[in-house]
């Protein structure tokens, strides 16, 4: 037990440091190790005076447990610190961002398709300027500002000379979005950058290390999947099943695995390593038992143990050694090593070790959802199965596994990814054995010589189980959403699911389920009436904004596309609304037709009800074919929601369009007596006819026409405490005569970090420095949340709120 709790509280550790803002000085650290070395010490030394007088008492042995537990978790602490410390050490300097450097070094991943090039890792041996050892690399075949540049076949463990543009680990950052920059800093990519034209020069064809062998091997048996079946439909799953890479899965299934629970299915999972080394152990024994010699030096089942963990090493191997097969490989050798020396180990000690493996090997596994799913599953498992009288049926602990499992992951699931598929259990009963028993094995055996023929069978059983999983999937009830739950919630649901579990006689386990009750039925807080919560998401160079009222949702764009698979829509917006529980949108506005504003746009209308959508697109644009009841922006257009008060100011009914930036929408929106204007992109033509438009229109309605009277309510009109800055702080817009107008005293510049278009531009900042404005930027705040009230505007940056050490570094 004590070295089972140990672990944990190693982990715990560990798992706390990664929640820090900013990493701890080395004094610090030592601050820490120091006490908790003499706690364990003392520990240590009073344990051994009470065995010598054999007067140990109840309260000793607590007492022990305690200190271990508080000298893992300082241990875990500064472990990962210690290594947090390394990884940020290696890392580019901000003067050499953006610059042209000359970097020689080895593809050390397999390359990946891109829409208009390639992806890949690289490890760098010498440079011209300080730039990370390990970093991330696209070649583009061109830009739009760029003279067009073929690209070159790199494939891994080749040697190239290239001349590259750098940048430090960046990402979007949203309220409950993907942390991109983590999910970099835990692969040790301190880098990224694509490759400049026509500079590629291939030096060495085979660099032979271990790490690049296996990669040239995995991308060899890549080959062999592509070509021996070409524009097969599902050959990227056969080739996520035999080499672990995921990404050769079309985006479009991917959707269908989420939607039925059989994603883990899709690669190599510990069942997979699992059953082969099982395979490996069984072939291992037989052919060992039928010579005469060989169990005169080696018993067949410690060579069995052996030929397993073999086995098992060179899938996890081919597998890119990702957290389930690292955490299954180390069960495996834990429980090979115990075989040898003729030892039985509890399971729950097996998993321990191989989770202090893990972590040891790896601190920053722990940002991983992999980690948190791979470990549960398997320590779920391992709790039902334990102190159970009895065998039952081979079906009814098939059924109980399964039901382990859906229960036990419930809470991770909805906190992790705000949904769950209901068809899960269903879909699990089918795939599990077909995946793992047949298509699997088939796809393994075919990569052996003269066996190809196996994979087309492989792939035939593949289709015929993707028409149950795409049947599943298209169901209307396959799949439960529904807004991120709260942290207390998440831990008292996994608390219910522990006693739900508990085996037959135990009092009172349905009690378990009214602990599952505040995690489904929770809702988020939404503002007062009268009040409005308005989030600027960060995606990138483009503009999002969500709005929210008491009963009420409106979207004002949808931000960039970045692939034809990938755009801010089903990658960012999407996402966050689940997160927040929103089900429905009730105004879609799109401002106009610009990539950067309308690029997500139909997957927000492919994922949700839209009540309305106000645009200003051209009628022979694509979304105005979409079944939603649609109408154009008008200036002058009114509606009130929850006591919050919406009125679009531009564009006019008569306006003559050059571009599409001239009719752009734009909206004001006032709750408590403050207002915020979203300004879209108009330029500096639109911001003089608004201004003249909203003038005249004061004149109309005064009757008394004087000057004094005019001024006040023109600036009535315009008043804003809140601005997002027109055309993401582009030149052509912000004119001094239009900041002076709103008068807004906090301005959000929506831009994406280093963008290519260089905005916001230094001039354009100027004017509203000089105007006295408090500037917000989405490249360094990240999503910028305001809160409208009577109180005031209240801002909250989610860089601020989710700071973490590897930010920005």
């Amino acid at each position: 037990m004590s070295v089972r709790l140990f672990v944990l509280s190693f982990a715990g550790g560990i798992w706390l440091l990664q929640q820090q803002a900013a990493l701890p000085s080395t004094w610090w650290l030592v601050a820490i190790l120091i006490p908790a070395l003499a706690l364990l010490k003392s520990a240590l030394m009073k344990q051994l005076r009470n065995k010598a007088v054999e007067q140990e008492t109840l309260s000793s042995p607590l007492r022990m447990v305690g200190r271990r537990l508080i000298f893992g978790f300082a241990l875990g602490f500064i472990w990962a610190a210690g290594f947090a410390h390394l990884r940020l050490a290696d890392q580019l300097p901000l003067a050499h961002e953006g610059r042209d450097i000359e970097v020689i070094g080895v593809v050390a991943t397999l390359p990946q398709e891109l829409e208009r090039g390639l992806r890949f890792e690289f490890d760098v041996e010498s440079a011209s300027l300080a730039v990370p050892s390990h970093i991330s690399l696209a070649w583009y075949r061109g830009r739009d500002d760029e003279e067009a540049s073929p690209v070159v076949p790199v494939r891994a463990g080749e040697r190239w000379r290239f001349t590259v543009r750098l940048k430090r680990p960046h990402g979007n950052a949203n309220p409950h979005g993907f942390d991109y920059e983590a999910w970099l800093f835990e692969r040790n990519i301190r880098a990224t950058g694509y490759v400049r034209p026509h500079t590629g020069e291939l030096i060495t064809e085979r660099v032979w290390r271990f790490g690049y062998a296996a990669e040239m091997l995995r991308e060899a048996l890549r080959d062999r999947f592509h070509a021996a079946l070409p524009e097969a439909p599902y050959a990227g799953i056969l080739i996520a099943l035999a080499i672990g890479d995921q990404r050769a899965i079309d985006p479009a299934l991917w959707l269908s695995f989420a939607k039925t629970g059989v994603t883990h299915l899709m690669s190599i999972s510990g069942l997979h390593i699992t059953m082969l080394a099982g395979l490996a152990y069984a072939l291992t024994s037989w052919l060992w038992r039928r010579s005469s010699r060989l169990p005169l030096r080696l018993p067949a089942q410690k060579a069995a143990a052996i030929g397993g963990f073999v086995a098992a090493f060179a899938y996890a191997l081919l597998a890119g050694f990702a957290v389930p097969a690292q955490r299954t490989l180390y069960m495996l050798g834990v429980v090979a090593l115990a075989r040898l020396w003729g030892r039985e180990l509890a399971a729950s000690r097996v998993l321990a070790v191989a989770l202090l493996v893990v972590l040891l090997l790896d601190p920053l596994a722990v940002l991983a959802a992999g980690f948190w799913l791979s470990f549960g599953a398997v320590g779920l498992l391992f709790y039902i199965g334990n102190n159970r009288l009895g065998a039952a049926h081979w079906l009814v602990e098939w059924g109980r596994a399964q039901w382990a499992v859906t229960l036990g992951m419930l809470p991770a699931l909805l906190a992790l990814f705000q949904q769950f598929s209901l068809v899960s259990p269903l879909a699990n009963a089918v795939a599990i054995p077909v995946v793992s028993f047949v298509v699997t094995p088939l796809a393994l055996a075919g990569l052996l010589p003269l066996l190809d023929p196996l994979l087309s069978l492989a792939h035939g059983v593949m289709a015929l189980l993707m028409i149950v999983i795409d049947w599943l999937a298209v169901l209307p009830l396959a799949m439960w959403q529904q807004a991120a739950p709260p942290g207390w919630s998440v831990l008292l649901a996994l608390a219910g699911g522990v006693w739900l579990l508990l085996p037959r006689g135990f009092p009172s386990r349905w009690l378990g389920l009214l602990a599952f009750l505040p995690l489904l039925t929770i809702a988020p807080p939404r503002p007062a009436s009268g009040e409005a919560q308005v989030t600027v998401l960060d995606v990138g160079q483009g503009l999002a904004v969500h709005v929210q009222t008491a009963g009420h949702n409106l979207l004002f764009d949808a931000g960039p596309a970045f692939s034809a698979d990938a755009d801010s829509g089903n990658r960012i917006i999407v996402p966050y609304l689940r997160a927040m529980g929103v089900r429905r949108l009730d105004t879609f506005v799109v401002s106009h037709a610009d990539k950067d504003h309308e690029g997500g746009a139909a997957s927000v209308l492919a994922a949700l009800p839209v009540s309305t959508l106000l645009t200003s697109l051209p009628f022979e644009h694509p979304l105005s074919a979409q079944p939603v009841p649609q109408r154009p922006c008008l200036a002058g257009e009114r509606w009130e929601w929850d006591g919050v008060r919406f009125e679009m100011l531009h564009p006019p009914q008569d306006l003559r369009a050059k571009k599409t930036n001239d009719v752009s929408c734009v909206l004001r929106i006032e709750a408590g007596g403050r207002a915020m204007l979203l300004t879209s992109d108009i330029e500096a033509p639109q911001e003089s006819a608004l201004m003249k438009q909203l003038r005249n229109k004061a004149v109309e309605q005064d009757t008394l026409s004087s000057p004094l009277r005019m001024a006040a309510r023109r600036i009535e009109a315009l008043r804003a405490e809140v601005m997002t800055v027109p055309h993401h702080g582009s030149r052509t817009s912000s004119t001094p005569e239009f900041i002076a107008a709103i008068g807004a005293k906090e301005v959000i510049f929506p831009v994406g970090y280093r963008n290519r278009f260089g905005h916001p531009k230094e001039d354009v900042v100027a004017r509203y420095v000089i105007s006295g404005a408090r500037l917000h930027r989405s490249d360094d705040d990240g999503a910028v949340s305001v809160h409208l009230s009577a109180a005031g505007a209240m801002i909250v940056h989610q860089r601020e709120q989710a700071q973490r050490y590897w930010q920005g570094s």
